[in-house]
């Protein structure tokens, strides 16, 4: 093994990465640094708040008002949400809730049809498993890991990194109750710890149809104008000290640090407009290499795989209610980066991007190659025999995501796979005991699995999948298994899957259960679909190697050439790539022009609604009460200026997956908006900003509040609530010191 020298500090890395210019619109920037890279910006672009106020450790800010929903991970986040009140009440999108809203619902209560309101805080629903995450603090500690890697091989590197990562999470979460964890940043370069806050018991407070929460469907996903009330309400509680406790009748709501005041104003074109939340993950710093074997390889690959996997998926959901209840969620999952994936290459087509790419790269090696450095002036080399000795193993991998993985009943037969093993072990106490631990585990699991299930969709699927898997693959990389469908069934995957289905212990909650109460090793080991599964995985195992090697090779000469490229331009402010870590995003509301001789304005209203209205449509349906208020301009004080009730805006923030459900807030702190899309025209977003396209699509907060208040009538909730209207200098305090004097004497007013 070679020995890495990493001599390059912080403070250099620091001068280089964050000096210089970078538009308002373009960057998701960590909090703690915004002090130093982006107050005086931000305050010219209209922010009236000082940095001290959007971060801080020690005093209440606004990242105490953004928690991540996730699963118990806080490196994790699958939404953002934010607190709107002093009593843990937590906003996100509907999207982002959808699972919690089709757990609770039923064929008798389909909360998905016909939206949820909770009247008291006692109808407010449990959601077992799923957590909101705060951010307490992030800290630099890269020239603390640098150090202690300086030197060391690869291996050792690898070892050794994990055991300091350990060491300064136990030193900084030692005694209390928090999580903590480090990421790298810039390929390596970088390295911050996050320490983190996890609540166990969130709540599901209320949720419009889904005729407002999901109008527009697929046909509109992605696109402006939109006409989305795509939101949806959650409550933390904490046990009586404030502190995570998980789910019991005992717990209260918890009271935030910081909740965020809702503005009445709403928003005009070029007003400040600030995102904070988790954004999950961008490419920004992939090369033209890389770039080729998306656009032509995997891109592709997943496209056609969902897009079958869809329309097997439809034709029973248009049957039969039940099943559409069931598969509502994994359909909206799988169609969301369908559509993503397809609008992802024809961006890359249309802008060009991998030509620039390349123009770029050109720039680069030609700087590089006047340098003594070899780690700068291999590192496109390298990285281009990485992806050209592995574009059979990345569509093999594409395949196996996609097409293994998109049958449920492989899905289902993998969790009994450390069962197969632990039977197989022989026996003796500890083995028995171990058995019994694992079959009380896939008990569960089985009545999960099932609750949401459908054979016949599922059937068909795994059939039209494996197919697909067979005939586009090389046969090279076929599994052994392959080989015995295409002799046995004349190649018909249709006929094989019917065999899973009909011989299979997975194919039913009752065969599943049966099995669990006597488990057999070779019962388990001769099942059809675990020799299915276990013969997949024995090609996974010989393929795993060669990818994971060009994948490494890939990350070491990408940190070299990310490292290169920040020191060639000094006069740039970077910003790491998206990570589910916080970040803040800043820009406008602003209009734009998707092509000549068309224009988008920055707002919609419930015009748009009325207008694409159909009539018990799957997608643009819309309820009665809804269209009424529209006939008769019935909106209150939720109205704009000049009547209209606005539903939708855009702002030029810069976005991505995770970010859904992140608060827009404007310069003087206060939620504007709910971000929950990007546009069609900048679907390479995670690849390359796009300064013309690029949009963040929001719902107006005027129009969420008129849902809550006007169609769901839960008004408790408005009150909760510290609604604030500037022009009229009004602010409707809820707090009891101002009751008292008639009027609001809080600073904010």
């Amino acid at each position: 093994m070679y020995k890495i020298s990493l001599k390059i500090t912080t403070l250099v890395l620091a001068c280089v990465m964050f000096t210089g210019f970078a538009r308002a619109d373009e960057g998701m920037w960590l909090p703690m640094l915004v002090k130093r890279l982006n107050e005086a910006d931000m305050k010219a672009n209209g922010l009236k708040l000082t940095a001290e106020e959007i971060y801080s450790v020690n005093n209440s800010s606004l990242k105490d008002a953004i928690f991540g929903l996730g699963y118990g991970d806080p490196s994790w986040n699958f939404c953002t949400s934010e607190a709107i009140s002093s009593k843990g009440l937590l906003l996100t999108n509907h999207h982002c809730a959808f699972d919690m809203i089709q757990n609770h619902s039923t064929v008798e209560n389909d909360y998905l049809t016909d939206g949820f309101w909770a009247k008291t805080m006692a109808e407010e629903l449990p959601n077992k498993g799923i957590t909101a995450s705060v951010l307490v603090k992030m800290e630099d500690v890269t020239e603390r890991i640098k150090k202690e890697l300086d030197g060391l091989s690869l291996d050792e590197q690898a070892e050794k990194l994990e055991e300091i990562k350990a060491q300064i999470i136990e030193e900084h979460t030692k005694d209390t109750h928090y999580k903590g964890y480090i990421k790298d940043f810039f390929f390596g370069n970088e390295y911050y710890l996050f320490v983190s806050e996890v609540f166990l018991d969130v709540r599901l407070v209320g949720a419009p149809p889904s005729s407002i929460g999901k109008f527009g469907g697929d046909t509109d996903n992605w696109m402006w104008p939109r006409h989305t009330g795509d939101f949806s309400l959650l409550r933390i509680y904490a046990d009586k000290d404030g502190k995570p406790a998980e789910y019991s009748t005992d717990n209260v709501p918890l009271q935030p640090k910081h909740s965020l005041p809702v503005s009445m104003n709403g928003v005009e074109e070029g007003d400040f407009a600030m995102v904070f939340g988790f954004p999950g993950g961008t490419e920004r710093f992939k090369t033209s290499y890389g770039l080729d074997v998306d656009y032509a390889v995997t891109n592709p690959a997943r496209i056609k795989l969902r897009e079958k996997r869809l329309s097997l998926m439809k034709e029973q959901m248009d049957i039969d209610d039940a099943t559409r209840i069931a598969y509502a969620s994994k359909y909206a999952s799988i169609s969301n980066y369908y559509k993503y994936f397809i609008g992802q290459n024809e961006g890359l087509k249309r802008l060009k991007t991998i030509d620039k790419k390349r123009e770029q790269e050109k720039e680069y090696q030609k700087w590089a190659d006047g340098l003594d450095k070899q780690e700068y002036s291999s590192a496109l080399s390298r990285v281009e025999k990485a992806y050209a000795g592995s574009t059979d193993y990345m569509l093999w991998s594409a395949y196996w995501q996609e097409a293994f993985f998109g049958s449920e009943i492989v899905q289902f037969g993998l969790n009994f796979r450390q069962l197969d093993m632990a039977l197989a072990g022989g026996n003796s106490e500890e083995a028995d005991a171990a058995i019994e631990g694992l079959t009380a585990k896939l008990k569960e699991t089985t009545k999960n699995h099932f609750e949401e299930y459908n054979a016949k969709v599922d059937k068909n699927v795994t059939g039209a999948l494996l197919g697909m898997f067979y005939n586009d693959i090389n046969e090279k990389y076929h599994p052994e298994i392959f080989a015995t469908v295409a002799n046995e069934y004349g190649k018909d995957f249709d006929k094989y899957a019917a065999y899973l289905f009909e011989n299979s212990i997975f194919a039913s909650e009752e065969k599943a259960i049966k099995f669990l109460e006597n488990p057999n090793s070779e019962v388990l080991s001769k099942d059809p679909v675990m020799e299915l599964i276990q013969s997949v995985i024995a090609k996974y195992r010989t393929i795993a190697p060669q990818l994971m090697a060009a994948n490494q090779e890939v990350e070491l000469a990408m940190k070299d050439y990310v490292a290169g490229l920040l020191e060639k331009n000094k006069d740039k402010k970077y910003y790491p790539d998206a990570n589910s870590t916080l970040r803040l995003s800043y820009g406008n509301v602003k209009a734009y022009s998707p092509k000549d001789g068309v224009k988008y304005q920055y707002y919609t209203t419930l015009e748009g609604v009325a207008e694409k209205y159909v009539p018990k449509d799957d997608e643009f349906d819309a309820p009665k009460e809804l269209l009424d208020m529209q006939k008769n301009k019935n909106y209150g004080k939720y109205a704009d200026k000049d009547g209209n009730l606005r539903v939708g805006f855009i702002t030029n923030n810069d976005i991505t997956g995770g970010n859904s459900g992140s608060p827009v807030i404007n310069g003087k702190g206060e939620l504007i908006g709910l971000a929950f899309d990007g546009n069609w025209e900048a679907m390479t977003g995670d690849l390359v900003f796009d300064e013309q396209y690029k949009r963040c699509i929001n719902v107006d907060i005027r129009y969420v509040l008129f849902c809550i208040d006007k169609l769901a009538g839960a008004t408790r909730l408005i009150d909760e609530m510290e609604l604030v209207s500037t022009n009229n200098h009004k602010h409707e305090c809820k707090k009891e010191k101002c009751k008292k004097k008639g009027k609001c004497v809080c600073k904010k007013s």
